[in-house]
C-alpha cells in the first residue's frame, strides 16, 4: 500500500477520511482521544503544503442532517489542538463543500459536515454509494484513508472513493493493522484476551476465533450473565441474552476440549437498579439475589483477573468490567487497566469503551503498547474478516 510519502501532496486538496467518532455530552466533547490520533496525518500533509478536506462521521443519523450529530463541535477542538483555523462545511458534498474546498490555501484545512447525513455513505446500493463519491472526488485531487475505527465498513468515504482518486494508507491505519498482525500471527504467550462491554452477541465471531487462537479468555462487563447463566447460575435482573445461552454453552465445551482456559468473575456488585445511587454490594456469582442486577465485577474477581494476567506476555482488552462511567462501578475496569499496566505484557485495548475507559479513569495510555482507535473494525479484524476499507486501499 502506498503511503503519503509515496504521492505529490504540495498544492494538492487531499480528501482525509479519518475517525472523529466522538462521545458528545451536547456540545461537549467527552473524549477527545480519536481527534487527537488524528492529528500526525493532518498535521504532516499540512507541512508538505497540502490542502486538507478532512472527512468522517458521529453517531447514527439517519441519513440526513440531525444537529444532534454535527461536527461542528469537532471542527473547534480540531482548531484548537492544531493551533490553526479548521473551516467547516455546513454540508457533507454540496454547495458548501465544494466552497471550503475551493478557498483552502496550501496548508490549511477543512472539516466537512457529518458524512452519515447523506444517504448514499452506508447504502447497501453500489450505484448510490457510487454517486455520493463521485461527489466526494470532485473535492480533491488526492485520498488518504486513515479511518481505521471505519475500514470495517463498506461506506461511500472508506470504500468507493479510494477507487475514484489516486490514494495512500494513512499512518494509523497502518499502525494498527501492525498491531493487529502481532495478535493474529504469532503472539508471545501465554496470551490472554479480556471481552467485556454488554452483549455476547456482539463478539461471537471473535470468540469463536479466538477459541483456536489464545491460551485464555478473561470474560466481564455485562456480556458475563450469559455466560454464567449458560454454566447455570441465577443472575437476577442482570444483562442476558437468553438466545445465546446454547451457542455460549458450546463456546464453553469447546475451550475444555481444546485446552483454552476461560475464566468467569467469583462474584459481582449488584444493585438493586442501574443507578449510581441505588444500593449495591458485592455478592459470590452462586448467590445473586433474584430483584438485583450485575453492574461491575466484584473485588475477589478483580484479584482473579489480576492473577490470571500476571505471567501472561500479549493482552488484548475489548470492553469495560463494568459501568465505569458511574464511580461506583468502575473499580473493576479500574483494577483490570493497572493489572495490564503491572503485568509487563504487551498490551493492546482494543478500542471503543475500553480506550474511553483508560482516558476516563485516569491512565496514562503511554502505559499500554497500544490503544486502538477502532474496536469494531479490532473485533473483525482478530474475527479472521476482510476489511473493505483496508482493502480499498491495497
Amino acid at each position: 500500500m502506498r503511503t503519503i510519502d509515496d504521492l505529490d501532496v504540495s498544492g494538492k486538496r487531499v480528501f482525509v477520511r479519518a475517525d472523529l467518532n466522538v462521545p458528545l455530552d451536547g456540545d461537549r466533547i467527552a473524549d477527545d482521544g480519536r481527534i487527537r490520533a488524528a492529528l500526525p496525518i493532518i498535521e504532516k500533509l499540512r507541512e508538505r503544503g497540502a490542502r486538507v478536506i478532512v472527512a468522517a462521521h458521529l453517531g447514527r443519523p439517519k441519513g440526513a442532517p440531525d444537529p444532534r450529530y454535527s461536527l461542528r463541535p469537532v471542527a473547534t477542538r480540531l482548531g484548537e489542538l492544531l493551533g490553526a483555523d479548521v473551516a467547516f462545511a455546513a454540508d457533507t458534498a454540496g454547495e458548501s463543500a465544494r466552497a471550503t474546498s475551493a478557498a483552502l490555501a496550501d496548508g490549511e484545512v477543512a472539516l466537512l459536515e457529518n458524512v452519515r447525513f447523506e444517504p448514499g455513505e452506508t447504502s447497501k446500493d453500489d450505484a448510490e454509494r457510487g454517486e455520493l463519491a463521485d461527489r466526494f472526488a470532485q473535492l480533491a485531487d488526492l485520498y488518504v484513508g486513515d479511518a481505521f475505527g471505519a475500514v470495517h465498513r463498506k461506506h461511500a468515504s472508506v470504500f468507493d472513493l479510494p477507487g475514484k482518486l489516486p490514494h495512500a494508507v494513512g499512518g494509523l491505519v497502518l499502525t494498527e493493522v501492525e498491531v493487529l498482525r502481532k495478535l493474529t500471527g504469532e503472539p508471545q504467550r501465554p496470551y490472554a484476551v479480556v471481552l467485556g462491554g454488554s452483549k455476547v452477541s456482539d463478539k461471537l465471531g471473535v470468540i469463536d476465533n479466538l477459541l483456536g487462537t489464545a491460551d485464555r479468555l478473561l470474560i466481564g462487563g455485562g456480556m458475563v450473565f450469559t455466560f454464567l447463566k449458560a454454566k447455570g447460575y441465577e443472575v437476577g435482573s442482570s444483562l442476558l441474552e437468553a438466545d445465546q445461552l446454547d451457542t455460549v454453552r458450546g463456546y464453553l465445551e469447546r475451550a475444555e476440549r481444546e485446552g483454552v482456559e476461560i475464566v468467569l468473575p467469583v462474584d459481582v456488585v449488584a444493585a438493586e437498579k442501574f443507578a449510581a445511587d441505588a444500593p449495591h454490594a458485592p455478592v459470590d456469582v452462586e448467590a445473586i439475589p433474584a430483584d438485583r442486577m450485575g453492574l461491575d465485577i466484584g473485588p475477589r474477581s478483580q484479584e482473579l483477573f489480576a492473577a490470571k494476567l500476571a505471567d501472561t506476555r500479549t493482552v488484548f482488552w475489548n470492553g469495560p468490567m463494568g459501568v465505569f462511567e458511574m464511580e461506583p462501578y468502575a473499580g473493576g475496569t479500574r483494577a483490570l487497566a493497572q493489572a495490564l499496566i503491572d503485568s509487563g505484557a504487551f498490551t493492546v485495548v482494543g478500542g471503543g469503551d475500553s480506550a474511553s475507559a483508560v482516558r476516563a479513569l485516569g491512565f496514562d495510555e503511554s502505559a499500554f503498547g497500544h490503544i486502538s482507535t477502532g474496536g469494531g473494525a479490532s473485533l473483525e479484524y482478530l474475527e479472521g474478516k476482510d476489511l473493505p476499507g483496508i482493502d480499498a486501499l491495497a
